[in-house]
């Protein structure tokens, strides 16, 4: 298991717009809030160097992380991260508040593994499409997949795996799944055919009848001169 990402954070007493940009632009550091279980909301802010650097993690976005202020600690996910749209800078980030009970709505990305291996691709020269790279799933907070493992090793060309029949974490599901809603995750499909080039083949037709212009041409004038010479002979003897 990837080791948690861990925040530090200062306690926050001023809020409002006014206060928030202050703390942004005074202090160098994003406000922030955490909420949930059934607990005050808490204000909070983070330091801008720890926050750009954990948000590079993917996992930020989906594992639990560990909020620490003076004397405590909060489990977290990550609900909202804002940024300035046109300078790109973080202005704020919700957290809500986790236990190891709580289930959450978190998007997951999908491994696909042994994939050099796959029997359709290695016998029959198929080619391996995926169409879907992340799946949204409901799990509990303590039982969070760092991703979706789909083993392609067994498919054989024009087989597939759909998502009614990948392999979840215990307790995980996928929100509003049903036969109508299911969707292709991986496929093994045939190459396409590789089309002929018709550039070789104008080439030989062109040159054919250029041949066959310059015989006609050569034909017309052997048969003029042939007539030149009789018309000629024609003349001396009268």
């Amino acid at each position: 298991m990837t080791d948690q990402i861990i925040l530090n954070a200062d306690p926050r007493e001023r809020t409002g717009t006014n206060k928030a940009r202050e703390i942004r632009n005074v202090d160098g550091m994003v406000p922030a809030i955490v909420y949930g279980d059934e607990k005050e909301t808490l204000n909070i802010k983070l330091k801008l160097n720890e926050l750009t650097k954990a948000s590079e993690n993917e996992l930020f976005y989906t594992q639990v992380l560990l909020i620490k202020t003076e004397g405590s600690e909060e489990k977290v996910v990550l609900k909202e991260l804002q940024r300035d749209p046109a300078k790109g800078k973080f202005l704020h980030a919700d957290f809500q508040r986790v236990s190891r009970k709580t289930k959450l709505k978190v998007v997951i990305p999908v491994n696909f593994t042994n994939e050099e291996e796959c029997v359709g691709v290695k016998v029959d020269g198929g080619v391996v499409a995926k169409t879907i790279r992340e799946i949204e799933i409901m799990c509990l907070a303590g039982n969070i997949p760092e991703s979706i493992d789909i083993d392609i090793e067994n498919l054989n060309l024009g087989d597939s795996i759909r998502l009614t029949e990948i392999s979840l974490p215990e307790g995980s599901e996928i929100p509003g799944l049903t036969e109508e809603t299911d969707q292709m995750v991986v496929s093994v499909n045939a190459p396409k055919a590789v089309e002929e080039d018709p550039i070789v083949e104008e080439a030989e037709e062109s040159e054919g009848q250029e041949a066959e212009e310059a015989t006609e041409g050569t034909g017309g004038d052997e048969s003029a001169t042939a007539e030149e010479t009789t018309e000629e002979d024609s003349s001396e003897k009268g």
